[in-house]
């Protein structure tokens, strides 16, 4: 950003008569330190028409005074709104400009009358107009039309896309954002001030306190279905956590060390209760959610058209809206019945289709982060007693999923700005949602229609085991209807999909949330039955996909789709049936073990499991016939895989993602220690450190990470019992191992510390201090 003092000019920063220069440094500093003119129009007019000729400032200033001395509280406002409209047409094209080029390459200096208006107090002025009625002493409040509002609003919001100066400066007046609230309750200053809000909201410092907008509930029930769905725009920065925008705090040890200062709940987590307590307020997301685009009502073409201005920042939406003008739709579309008509009939329709899908997007991200906060269960029993999953079905082929999508965009993380198009999205958006709906949820299982239901119940009784419970427990009456369930239509089109489409990650995180938890044998072969496994391993291995994100998701879903399966384990042999197919696959596992340690822990468990069911004959035959068990049933091969784990983590880098590796090590150490070979793993560690002339720093590292983990996991009672459900060990005997492997005792043959030699002891010690 250019300087605002010195002899430059605070817009262009080009040099200037030095008259001119001490001018405006003269006029910035008086803004800054209060003393001076607290506004640039208090000059003389004369002294300003004889600076403006020479500086060129298109006549802002003078505009500028003429517009302060006709809006006072007892004058005709009428001639305030022609000075406004004057001033409006010379910053729109400026904004229009900002709109239409590279932003990243925009500088402040290209928009001279907006720096110049706000230079002059041109912002604070519009302010003063709009919080009049609020701040004058009169008892007969001025009134503002309703044009002047919104022309008003409308030369403030091309102000902040021109320069994030103003932006910022809106957001540090928090009684100017309350009251910007107070204005949505004008259905016809509605959308121009929710889209100022969204942009002073998206730079705010702290985030707003919901529970502090005046009559938040009233306000939020007298929203229509199309006020309601930009409103959620506004909602997506008040409920979800910001994002760090740094790797390294993004750690957990630093997550941790967060968590510890604020012990209290955050503002997002107090907004999306308040939220919640609005009556009514789910219902009617579920409703916009589930909507067909036919029944989208309310506004008329022209009003449209005026809600779809605010989208135009995005050409992405407008590029999608022509392609969808100019293309073909397929047979499955809303829009088949228009093919063949003449374009002036077909874009309304387009456009409206466009809209509804923007809508949905908003709406959708709102119910997925509700979905992930602390009143989760809660979240959960509205949105499956409005029937949002069977709504979702309902509009599968005709919307969600109408038509192929290109997608070869980067995956972008829950909170972070996505330049997709409409379409994209939706589809993430929706994927999103089915992935927190499923995740460790009893509600998973309404995600299937009846006859779907049924065929999980028959596979438990064939093969002889109780039923889950969930299942027994799921309102039967809440389940999707038709041919298909959810479920069965995401499986249908994640086959089709291209190799290395981004939406394969989202599809299979989806996929695989509904199998997370405590395994279940008929879940598993639910979707068996559907080839799933057989179209994971083409992915990986035949398809010359590349994407490290999406082969990671299909790697944690391979591994929960076979955990303890051993008819999985049969199909994988059936599958992979040459030598080069299972060196292909290894070179994919081995590749990344960030990415495949979850499906490397399946294998270990599983070949646990099955080497202590050899009274059942298909489990011997299956043991001596797979490659993959087979392999994995060479101690060498589970060495060298615990050797990596540990070495490519350490207490400093520790995330999310990672983390599972130091988990899956432990599996391996806990599974030998119940067969009293734990001594044989260490020392085989210590060996390998001697060898790779690094003497402690294996062990080391890994004490340093046990120790961690014993911070982090026995505070954390979901974490616990995700570990406990995933691997089926009691959570007691995780932590009882790593107390033993953590021992002081150096006699101790399942101690660590028994390893490393005395000169190599503790090296870093201090890791772990706040």
């Amino acid at each position: 950003m250019a300087t605002l003092l010195g002899s430059e000019s605070p817009c262009t920063g080009g040099k200037r008569r030095n008259c001119n220069s001490n001018f405006v440094t003269k006029l910035t500093a008086s803004k800054i330190t209060g003393h001076g003119f607290s506004r640039g129009t208090q000059l003389p007019r004369g002294l300003l028409q004889e600076k403006d000729k020479q500086a060129k400032w298109q006549g802002i200033p003078t505009l500028l005074q003429k517009l302060y001395e006709s809006s006072h509280p007892n004058s005709d406002l009428s001639n305030a709104h022609s000075f406004l409209k004057v001033l409006s047409s010379q910053l729109s094209m400026e904004a229009m400009s900002f709109v239409t080029e590279d932003r990243k390459t925009v500088q402040e200096s290209n928009f001279p009358n907006t720096c110049n208006f706000d230079l002059f107090g041109g912002v604070n002025l519009l302010v003063e107009i709009l919080m009049m009625p609020t701040l004058t002493m009169q008892k007969k409040k001025p009134k503002l039309n309703d044009d002047l509002v919104k022309d008003c609003l409308s030369v403030l919001y091309n102000c902040c896309i021109c320069t994030e100066r103003v932006t910022k400066s809106l957001a540090a007046r928090d009684d100017f954002v309350l009251f910007l609230f107070t204005l949505m309750t004008n259905k016809k200053t509605f959308l121009q001030t929710a889209t100022l809000i969204e942009d002073i909201l998206g730079v705010k410092k702290e985030m707003i306190q919901l529970d502090g907008i005046p009559n938040l509930s009233s306000l939020v029930q007298s929203f229509d279905q199309q006020q309601l769905a930009n409103f959620c725009r506004i909602l997506s920065v008040t409920i979800s956590e910001p994002d760090v925008g740094n790797d390294d705090k993004h750690t957990l040890l630093a997550k941790n060390a967060q968590q510890k200062r604020n012990a209290s709940p955050s503002r997002a987590e107090v907004n999306q209760v308040t939220l919640l307590n609005i009556p009514g307020f789910i219902e009617r997301l579920c409703k916009l959610a589930t909507r067909k685009v036919s029944e989208a009502t309310g506004a008329n073409f022209l009003q449209e058209l005026e809600d779809w201005y605010t989208w135009l920042d995005n050409a992405l939406v407008l590029d999608a809206l022509m392609q969808m003008t100019f293309s073909q739709p397929s047979e499955s579309s809303d829009e088949s019945s228009l093919a063949n008509s003449p374009l002036r009939h077909r874009l309304p329709q387009s456009m409206k289709m466009v809209h509804e899908i923007m809508y949905k997007v908003e709406v959708l991200y709102v119910l997925c982060v509700l979905l992930m906060g602390r009143q989760r269960n809660q979240v959960h029993k509205m949105l499956a007693e409005f029937r949002l999953i069977p709504g979702l079905n309902n509009l599968f082929d005709k919307l969600i999923w109408r038509k192929y999508t290109a997608s070869n965009h980067v995956v972008h993380g829950q909170n972070e700005n996505c330049d997709c198009s409409p379409e994209i999205s939706f589809k993430i958006q929706f994927l999103r949602l089915l992935q927190s709906f499923s995740d460790h949820h009893e509600n998973k299982y309404l995600l299937l229609n009846s006859q779907e239901l049924n065929e999980l119940s028959a596979i438990s009784m064939k093969a002889n085991i109780p039923e889950v419970e969930a299942l027994v427990n799921t309102d039967r009456s809440l389940v999707c209807d038709g041919k298909k369930g959810l479920l069965t239509r995401l499986l249908t089109v994640m086959k089709r999909e291209p190799p290395d489409s981004s939406f394969r990650f989202w599809q299979a995180r989806a996929v695989e949330s509904f199998l997370r938890g405590a395994t279940s044998y008929a879940d598993q072969m639910f979707l068996l039955k559907r080839g799933l496994l057989e179209h994971i391993l083409f992915c990986i291995i035949d398809s010359g996909c590349t994407s490290r994100d999406v082969l990671q998701s299909y790697f944690d879903l391979l591994g929960e789709l076979m955990k303890f399966n051993i008819d999985a384990f049969k199909r994988f042999n059936k599958y992979v049936n040459t030598p080069e197919k299972f060196q292909t696959f290894l070179t994919q596992i081995n590749s990344s073990l960030v990415d495949s340690n979850m499906l490397v822990r399946c294998i270990v468990l599983s070949l646990d499991r099955f080497e202590s069911q050899t009274e059942d004959v298909k489990v011997v035959e299956v043991l001596s016939e797979c490659c993959l068990l087979s392999y994995m049933a060479r101690v060498e091969n589970r060495l060298s895989f615990l050797f990596r784990l540990i070495n490519i983590i350490n207490v400093q880098t520790l995330t999310q993602e990672n983390v599972s590796c130091l988990n899956t090590s432990l599996v391996i150490l806990m599974l030998s220690r119940r067969k009293a070979k734990l001594p044989f793993y260490l020392n085989a560690l210590r060996e390998k450190e001697y060898a790779e002339k690094y003497p402690g720093c294996l062990l080391n590292n890994f004490h340093n990470l046990l120790r961690f983990w014993q911070r982090h996991y026995l505070n954390k009672d979901k974490d616990s019992t995700c570990l406990e459900n995933s691997s089926c060990i009691p959570f007691s005997y995780w932590k009882e191992t790593v107390s033993v492997l953590l021992g002081l005792d150096r006699t101790s043959l399942c101690a660590i510390a028994s390893y490393i030699d005395e000169p190599f002891m503790d090296l870093d010690r201090d890791l772990l201090e706040d």
